[in-house]
C-alpha cells in the first residue's frame, strides 16, 4: 500500500507518481501480473526520501522551539526569583 497519490501532497515524487499512474491506465490487466512493480519501487523509495527529508526539517524545527522554550523557562524562572527576593 501506499498513501494517496495526490500531486501536491508529494512534489519531490510527482513524476513517478504521474508514470505509475500512467502506467495502471495503459495496462489495467497486466498491472495485476507485475507490469508496473519497478515504477511501484521507485515510488516506494521515493516517499522515503521524502519523509526523510520532512523527518528532518521537523527535528529542526522542534529543536528550535525547545531552545526557545528553554530561554522562557529560564526568564519567567529569573523573574520569580527576583520577585520573591524582594517581597
Amino acid at each position: 500500500m501506499h498513501p494517496p497519490l495526490t500531486l501536491h501532497k508529494h512534489p519531490m515524487c510527482a513524476q513517478i507518481i504521474e508514470e505509475f499512474q500512467k502506467c495502471h491506465v495503459d495496462h489495467p490487466i497486466a498491472k495485476f501480473f507485475g507490469e508496473c512493480t519497478d515504477l511501484k519501487i521507485q515510488l516506494d523509495r521515493c516517499f522515503r526520501q521524502e519523509k526523510a527529508v520532512k523527518r528532518k526539517a521537523n527535528f529542526e524545527q522542534s529543536k528550535k522551539l525547545r531552545e526557545r522554550l528553554q530561554t522562557l523557562r529560564k526568564e519567567t524562572a529569573e523573574i520569580s526569583t527576583e520577585s520573591s527576593v524582594q517581597a
